[in-house]
């Protein structure tokens, strides 16, 4: 018997921005809130357990200290590279340079908290509800 992930948590001196440019990018609705201020997104026909991972954004007040040593990869599933890619600057992702030749087939970009994620240039197919 295997695991798998069900929740992936992410500290946010705003959780609630950060849940609204999440749940953008993903495709994904409000679950639900937790008294400490959490909250939690995932998809809309699935929920928790589903065949994708839940996020939960948790209020942090701590300073990241440097580079997160985990990232998030996502795939465009309705358009080609080049448009997620306004689709997201235009959501409020910024990109960013972590030394990047130039070469690479794709985009380094963080949320509007700063945490660093990838736009990967294959498309991959919506999940089916």
């Amino acid at each position: 018997m295997a695991c798998r992930i069900s929740e992936l948590v992410l500290d946010a001196a705003d959780p609630e921005r950060l849940a609204v440019f999440w749940s953008e990018v993903l495709g994904y609705v409000e679950l639900g809130r937790e008294d400490d201020g959490s909250i939690e997104i995932g998809p809309p026909d699935a929920g928790f357990g589903g065949a994708q991972p839940t996020l939960i954004l948790s209020p942090s007040t701590a300073p990241r200290a440097g580079k997160l040593p985990l990232h998030i990869d996502v795939n465009p599933t309705d358009r080609d590279q080049d448009a997620e890619l306004e689709r997201l600057l235009a959501l409020g992702a910024r990109p960013v340079d972590i030394g990047q030749t130039g070469a690479e087939n794709w985009h380094v970009l963080s949320d509007p908290e700063g945490n660093e994620f990838c736009l990967l240039h294959r498309r991959l197919e919506p999940l089916a509800p």
